[in-house]
């Protein structure tokens, strides 16, 4: 079954573009489930990160059908035709493996995108949408990633987008102890971030969340303290630090609530990293001028400062990516060849059976062993390569080489064996 991939990430669109049309938890199963009843989408898997929004599908649809279905769905009256990308067969093999194994990221050799991937499969997995297809599709990508992990380079001092954060912190506080961290939402970017701030020396971090419960349970592991985002204007004056990453629709800190905490703080800067996609801080706070917001796609420039050193071992992985795309390819065509195989096999018993009966009943009329075998020897014979005859006849009246060469091939290759 053909399978293809369509998506929209950060090469190719900016944050916000990207953010119109991102999928949260609870809207992806429901996409899913209306997705799998479109026409000539038999599975669909929907991988929706900060970077990206990709569908990967197996069916007759073509790209264009899932271009409108995505710009439907949303209804933002998007015009995504510039910013879509269309991969099928070997392509979306290829690029499946390389988002796999992050050689796709914005972050060169990162591994969050592989967790993502296992969770957008899993999803799809509840919902029913995924099959055959797109089964061997992304346990082969997970093989691959785990062997571009285990075999190269490319995940030793990998600069992850957390890193970076913290990094791009140092730039504004030398001294991170003595900084008080606000992260608004729980998620597993957060928590990321959460450990990396920790490990930078950070001593007083909250874990602000909608969900107080989830909050709790993070701030219990990292030992920090837990609110819910009803405290969050009074936490946001006591914070030097804010990172923001949730899944919700709408800004959580406004224009307004960062201006009221800057007055607060008497004018103290804060440092904000918005993570999200839809964005969690009004663009317009950046305006304001104690407070150095960056979105994601600001984090970019520093990362590209780090890609340079993991080239060298982006090298080699995707050579091991190019080994397993071919033997994925080499694979897939065996099994597709296994009903044709199984077919020719059966038929070719059922010959033998209704052959041999005819040899026995002329055993038992009194015919010579020598007669026999002869007639069992030619009668095999041609019964065997009657269809395949008159294939090859119908072939050369219609001008179609490529089974004649495809028979030819094989005859040569049995010749040579032997």
């Amino acid at each position: 079954m053909a399978f293809s991939i369509l998506g929209i990430n950060h090469r190719t669109a900016p944050v916000s573009l990207r953010e119109k049309v991102a999928f949260s938890e609870e809207r992806l199963l429901a996409a899913l489930r209306t997705l799998r009843e479109q026409v000539g989408v038999a599975e669909v898997v929907i991988l929706s990160t900060c970077n990206r929004t990709e569908v990967y599908w197996a069916g007759s649809a073509s790209g264009a059908e899932l271009s409108k279905w995505l710009e439907r769905h949303h209804g933002n009256n998007l015009d995504l035709a510039s910013s879509l990308y269309v991969h099928q067969e070997q392509r979306a093999v290829e690029h499946a493996f390389s988002v796999a194994s992050g050689l796709d990221s914005m972050v060169l050799g990162e591994a969050q995108i592989l967790g993502q991937l296992k969770d957008a499969y899993r999803m799809a997995q509840e919902a029913g949408s995924t099959g055959p297809a797109l089964n061997k599709l992304f346990q082969a990508a997970f093989s691959a990633a785990k062997r571009v992990r285990s075999e190269t380079r490319i995940g030793e001092n990998a600069v992850s987008i957390a890193s970076a954060t913290v990094s791009l912190a140092r730039r504004v506080y030398s001294e991170l102890s003595a900084q008080t961290a606000l992260l608004i939402g729980a998620g597993e970017m957060n928590a990321l971030v959460a450990r990396h701030f920790i490990s930078a020396g950070v001593k007083r971090m909250v874990i602000a969340n909608r969900t107080l419960s989830r909050a709790q349970t993070l701030a219990t592991e990292l030992k920090v303290h837990a609110v819910g985002l009803e405290d969050l204007d009074q936490e946001l004056a006591q914070a030097d630090i804010v990172i923001a990453c949730t899944a919700s629709p709408e800004p959580l800190i406004t224009k307004s609530a960062a201006e009221a905490a800057i007055r607060a703080r008497r004018r103290r800067p804060i440092f904000m990293v918005d993570l999200a996609v839809p964005r969690d801080i009004e663009p317009g706070v950046a305006d304001l001028e104690d407070v150095y917001l960056f979105s994601i796609d600001d984090l970019q420039q520093l990362i590209d400062e780090n890609r340079q050193q993991r080239e060298a071992a982006a090298g080699g992985a995707r050579l091991l990516i190019d080994e397993e795309v071919a033997r994925f390819i080499i694979d897939s065509r065996a099994h597709d060849a296994g009903p044709a195989i199984r077919a020719l096999r059966r038929q070719a018993d059922e010959i033998r059976v209704q052959t041999l009966e005819q040899a026995r009943r002329l055993l038992a009329a009194g015919k010579s062993a020598d007669e026999v075998m002869d007639f069992l020897a030619n009668t095999l014979t041609n019964r065997l390569l009657h269809s395949p005859t008159q294939a090859l006849r119908q072939a050369a009246e219609l001008a179609d080489s490529a089974l004649a060469e495809a028979v030819t091939r094989l005859l040569t290759e049995e010749r040579d064996r032997h």
